[in-house]
């Protein structure tokens, strides 16, 4: 399958360097600035012509110029921006600039646009768009000319399916460890994720870190089965976190521009990365960032229909406002220093970038479609997580989304011969948003498969230091609410994603686990405990990066705090942490977690909802509560005993034990094994095995 199987304007880039969004009442004609990249210092555009394009008859907003009309050489790659006349309001005078495609597949921030006068400055100069000419068709590429390769990849059954997912969210921010310079922060480049993931595979950036060393394979030795990046689309921000999108169907060029490449190979890398992952029968999801862009090309190409500017100052407006945070209250969208999308903005008889054919179009709408195409179909993801849905605003436009992105699933699916099994596509696919008020109406209507669960960090991180979440009257229903998710609104685990620290580490309560924590002395076994019942409850578990060996923050504001402009996205992931010598708890940490998430995308019990409460003990200062999991008759039961106090058994008394009453029968000729501590339980104390304080303990049959 290719992208212009399912998108009308990727067949017509084939053969044209196509414009789309730009009215015909220009009084502009858009030109094509083409030329090929020189090095240098700084690099420069040589061979550099401009050709004017014309609309494409029929269509106002379509222009075009044929690459067959271009003096275009067989086999070489090209550089090349449209010329047109700025449209962003906050721009006057307006000028001529030159803008990347907005469909680029490939952008170089090594060779960017000449410098405009006042009010312009060098944020407005935009990346070069990349493509190759050959046999008459426009190639996507890298610069250099390497093409993406998926062969050998496998069919997309052998995927785990939603309920047996641990995801692993993975900042591309990375830092490390340095005696003589102290912390050294880069970017973890696709060829270094791959390097966790792939044993053959060598880190970049990060070379010298032991995860990422050649006959390493971090992620898979940890056992997650999905990986989700922080937004891998190009951004004009250097490295931080990703989230400000410019060329929305591109990968971001530092992401695939490791030291020592001689030109950037954010495509050829991407795909890699994610064809490894499914070798290893590991998902691979995109974080989507769709309320703004920062610095995008349709912010010069077309602002009105695109964008909205201020709109505090235009609260009528049917973009301006969100629907439902803060508890109903409607707010101003928030784009966070970048331009927000308009999702509501509807123009007649325009040109439709999916279908090809004339009609009513929502622009933004059908430009994240066509994003969207790009990502399924080129790179074959398999997951997505909108970020903040609230401020993206239109729930009509996610159903639309999710819906579409359900449809190209499925036709991936059954061009690899799967169309019988219906079931596992679309328990393979998920398509989730995030937004802390957790507006569940969105999945009730279908509009969402999923949601982040944000009330589970709340709740779990207020058990582990024993005290009742906010609003809550009891501890008991702390726990219960965390570990089913059906208790707070959520009909399956499939719809909830949950997790004990996520990116969003900004303000307390919210700070990486082992900060959170702060001098508590049991820090790591009420880490491990948080483990626990993060990969005993119902919904989808995610990990942080880092926190499997309670990674912590190296950088605050000057109050000490992480914040916004105090770390929250420039505190990276530090790999390093596992290496010194000091850190052996951390490193057993590690092979503590993993037991727990191998055990969780093995066992039937815990892909499925099913959970009781069998033992509930608050007598004399104890916090102590033992769930099962999995169908009663079906499924092997699998017992958790979490004690969240002080409480522990004495064990100076040889026959010292806890008793729980109501412990399920031993089936003949089976045992029941302890999964943290991977041992075979002594038939004479099954249910009265000691417990200590902030412990849990995990049991199933063998």
């Amino acid at each position: 399958m290719e992208s212009s199987d399912f998108a009308d304007i990727f067949q017509r880039r084939k053969t044209h360097f196509v414009l789309w969004g730009l009215k015909s009442s220009t009084t502009y004609t858009p030109q094509l600035v083409i030329g090929e990249f020189l090095a240098g210092n700084p690099p420069t555009l040589t061979n550099q012509k401009n050709y004017p394009l014309k609309l494409v008859s029929s269509f106002s907003d379509l222009w075009e110029v044929p690459a067959a009309k271009c003096n275009l050489s067989d086999g070489k790659v090209y550089h090349y921006w449209f010329e047109v006349q700025d449209t962003e309001p906050e721009k006057n005078p307006s000028a001529q600039i030159y803008v990347n495609d907005p469909l680029a597949h490939t952008v170089d921030w090594r060779l960017i646009a000449p410098r405009l006068s006042f009010p312009y400055n060098d944020d407005d100069r935009r990346a070069a768009s990349v493509i190759k000419y050959r046999g008459g068709i426009l190639v996507p590429c890298d610069p250099g000319g390497e093409i993406p390769d998926f062969s050998g990849e496998p069919n997309s059954n052998v995927l785990p399916p939603n309920n047996r997912m641990v995801l692993y969210e993975l900042p591309t921010a990375w830092s490390k460890g340095n005696l003589s310079s102290g912390l050294e922060s880069g970017v973890g480049t696709f060829a270094d994720v791959l390097a966790l993931i792939e044993r053959n595979a060598d880190g970049q950036n990060f070379s010298d870190l032991l995860v990422v060393q050649p006959g390493s394979s971090y992620l898979t030795d940890l056992g997650i089965n999905a990986l989700e990046l922080l937004p891998p689309a190009d951004s004009f921000y250097r490295r931080e976190w990703g989230y400000g999108t410019t060329n929305f169907l591109a990968p971001d060029h530092e992401l695939g521009f490791p030291e020592g490449n001689s030109s950037p190979t954010a495509n050829y890398q991407l795909a890699a990365l994610i064809a490894a992952c499914h070798k290893n029968q590991i998902r691979f999801f995109v974080d989507m960032v769709m309320a703004f862009a920062k610095q995008g090309s349709f912010q010069c190409i077309n602002f009105d229909d695109f964008h909205i500017n201020k709109p505090e100052d235009n609260p009528n407006d049917p973009d301006a406002l969100t629907s439902t945070r803060s508890f109903g209250k409607k707010e101003v969208r928030n784009g966070f220093g970048s331009s927000l999308f308009r999702y509501a903005k509807e123009i007649n008889h325009a040109y439709d970038p999916i279908s090809g054919t004339k009609k009513s179009v929502f622009p933004a709408r059908q430009y994240m479609m066509a994003s969207l195409v790009r990502w399924m179909i080129d790179f074959r993801i398999d997951g997505i997580r909108l970020d903040s849905i609230e401020n993206v605003f239109n729930w009509d436009f996610i159903r639309d989304f999710k819906d579409f992105a359900r449809t190209l699933w499925n036709q991936r699916w059954n061009n690899q011969g799967l169309s019988s099994v219906s079931s596992e596509a679309n328990s393979r696919f998920l398509v989730v948003g995030e937004e802390l008020s957790i507006p569940q109406e969105l999945i009730r209507q279908g509009r969402l498969d999923g949601l982040w669960n944000d009330q589970f960090k709340k709740y779990i991180r207020s058990a582990i230091i024993g005290q009742n979440a906010a609003n809550e009257s009891s501890f008991e229903w702390t726990v219960r609410k965390a570990i089913d998710s059906r208790e707070v609104g959520f009909s399956d685990g499939s719809q909830a994603i949950i997790y004990l620290t996520s990116h969003d580490v900004e303000g307390f309560g919210n700070e990486r686990l082992y900060n959170f924590l702060g001098t508590i002395y049991e820090k790591k076994q009420r880490i491990q405990l948080a483990f626990v019942c993060l990969l005993t409850a119902v919904g989808i578990p995610m990990i942080l990066a880092g926190d499997e060996f309670a990674d912590e923050h190296d950088r605050f504001d000057n109050n000490g705090n992480v914040t916004q402009s105090g770390g929250k996205q420039v505190d990276p992931v530090n790999y390093s942490r596992l290496e010194n010598p000091d850190n052996e708890w951390r490193r057993e940490l590690v092979k503590y977690v993993s037991r727990l998430i191998k055990f969780r995308t093995k066992t039937d019990a815990l892909s499925v909802n099913e959970t009781k409460f069998i033992h509930i003990d608050f007598s004399a200062g104890k916090r102590v509560l033992v769930w099962q999991r999995g169908r009663e008759g079906i499924d092997d039961p699998v017992i958790v005993v979490a004690n969240f106090s002080d409480f522990g058994t004495d064990t100076r008394n040889p026959g010292a034990e806890y008793r729980i009453s109501n412990w399920p029968a031993t089936p003949p000729g089976r045992k029941w094994i302890e999964i943290t501590q991977e041992r075979t339980v002594n038939p004479n104390f099954v249910g009265r095995e000691p417990i200590y304080p902030w412990e849990a303990k995990v049991y199933t049959l063998n």
